[in-house]
């Protein structure tokens, strides 16, 4: 009887770790259900004061996933807001994160990309591309003030083009990736805790998001 019970715990606790594993991965899809307003499980947030930061699931045919869906932010906000949608059944220390992005328009800013290890709507890392600017770069957010940590310029992105981004973070060390390219690495500690993940952008950024994942 010993050995047998062993054997279940054995058993028990490898179906576990298999379980921990994939909760640990998280890929979050966007349906039809949800076109025209924020999908179940997210909340849109913004920096800076002034009407803005609206997302809402749109119909979109070349999104990459095959859904026929993306999570889009349609808003022209002022130039000093950030647009947020935070997934809030998140908590990330250590993550690698993806997401297809399609730039729609933006006359200030186009683009957009990730937030991190996000304290509340003025605490949290982030890292977008622009292209605007050419430019894809990693800042951190402080009581509202954004500080650029780095990045990398001269890169050529159109706008109504589908393009992947990635993060990885572990530890105080960030890398982010554009179409599989890595493009910046940065070492920063002000944020050390675990946060939510979620998508960003600036101003009038109008974009659409796919594919979002996250992989602790």
């Amino acid at each position: 009887m010993r050995w047998t019970t062993a054997g279940m715990l054995v058993i028990a606790l490898a179906n576990a770790a298999v379980w921990a594993a994939e909760e640990n991965e998280r890929v979050f899809t966007f349906n039809k259900h949800d076109v025209g307003k924020v999908p179940k499980g997210w909340k849109a947030e913004q920096t800076g004061k002034g009407k803005g930061s609206v997302w809402k699931v749109v119909a979109d045919a070349t999104a990459p996933s095959k859904a026929g869906c993306a999570l889009a932010q349609t808003a022209k906000s002022p130039a000093e807001v950030f647009n947020i949608c935070v997934a809030e059944e998140t908590n990330y220390k250590d993550v690698e994160l993806s997401v297809s992005y399609k730039a729609i328009a933006g006359e200030t800013d186009q683009g957009g990309g990730f937030v991190w290890r996000y304290q509340d709507h003025n605490n949290y890392y982030i890292c977008r591309m622009n292209p605007l600017e050419d430019n894809y770069r990693v800042y951190k957010v402080v009581a509202g003030k954004r500080t650029q940590l780095g990045g990398k310029e001269g890169l050529k992105v159109k706008t109504g083009e589908w393009h992947k981004l990635k993060v990885e973070i572990k530890g105080s060390n960030m890398a982010g990736y554009l179409d599989g390219e890595k493009m910046w690495e940065i070492t920063d500690d002000t944020y050390k805790d675990a946060g939510k993940v979620g998508l960003w952008s600036k101003a009038d950024a109008q974009t659409h998001f796919d594919q979002f994942k996250a992989e602790g």
